[in-house]
């Protein structure tokens, strides 16, 4: 297993010991067994503690102070989200975490990039013939593909697909035209939602308030740049993750919540490139 944590100033990676004991009831999940992905919010400081300080520490824990430069999240956030994918071609699985300080900044996002295996493994790398100094170049054009959306037990817990395209595009001065369409399944709605934005350095913010975070190894997320804005506006908000493992395929997961921060949707996307 490897993890990375990105906070704004410093990116640390160790190799986590991580023990997850969980009761189904402190969790709000959205799950796709077939894909072998799934999308859930912890609802209680233990689960916090349990997964990302025993996770982050591993062995190294001992309950005192943390070690220098190592930024462990707030106590009490108020959102923590965690997004899986699995690998398409190796018995192999990314974890993202969003994690919101009590004022609903984001605060950090986690990593774990786990391998399954027998005996001793070698850490799996992020590094891939991906990797470009300008990371947003491989998510650059557009993208067919299926999403599948289930609606947790407070909204009916339905599931609907649809049929998408999705574009992205960049300008010599490093403005973001994203475009999004979606179609359902039986081809009797169709939205679009434009978005455009500005990007500098690994960070990408649109219009809007939302941003996205681009990460080494053909990942991104996406979160609002203030969750506290949008439930003081009394408007539902979204987390992102994606993973782009091949050049020519990607997976993402999106995390939908009302203004109460209760989880409304889960819909996981696969797509390939046009």
């Amino acid at each position: 297993m490897m993890m990375m944590s990105w906070n704004g100033q410093n990116t640390k990676l160790k190799k986590p010991t991580c023990s997850l004991r969980t009761n189904i009831n402190s969790l709000q999940i959205g799950f796709f067994p077939n894909e072998k992905a799934f999308s859930l919010r912890y609802q209680t400081a233990g689960m916090l503690e349990t997964v990302l300080r025993q996770g982050v520490l591993g062995e190294d824990d001992t309950g005192e102070d943390s070690p220098k430069n190592l930024k462990l999240p707030s106590r009490r956030p108020s959102i923590v989200c965690e997004s899986c994918l699995y690998s398409l071609e190796k018995d192999m699985r990314v974890r993202a975490f969003h994690i919101m300080d009590p004022k609903g900044i984001v605060e950090m996002l986690l990593i774990f990039l786990e391998e399954r295996g027998d005996g001793v493994l070698l850490p799996p790398s992020l590094d891939n013939n991906m990797e470009n100094k300008d990371r947003i170049v491989p998510f650059l054009g557009k993208w067919k593909g299926h999403s599948i959306t289930k609606r947790s037990g407070v909204y009916g817990s339905t599931m609907a697909e649809a049929e998408t395209v999705t574009s992205l595009e960049m300008d010599d001065k490093g403005q973001i035209i994203q475009g999004i369409t979606s179609t359902s399944a039986a081809g009797d709605v169709t939205t679009n939602v434009p978005w455009t934005g500005i990007k500098s350095d690994n960070l990408v913010t649109f219009a809007g308030g939302y941003q996205m975070t681009l990460l080494p190894g053909g990942m991104y997320m996406g979160c609002p740049c203030d969750v506290g804005k949008n439930v003081a506006e009394s408007l539902s908000f979204h987390l992102e993750f994606c993973w782009l493992e091949g050049p020519g395929k990607r997976q993402r997961l999106v995390r939908t919540y009302d203004v109460e921060g209760l989880a409304v949707s889960t819909t996981y996307f696969y797509e390939t490139r046009m």
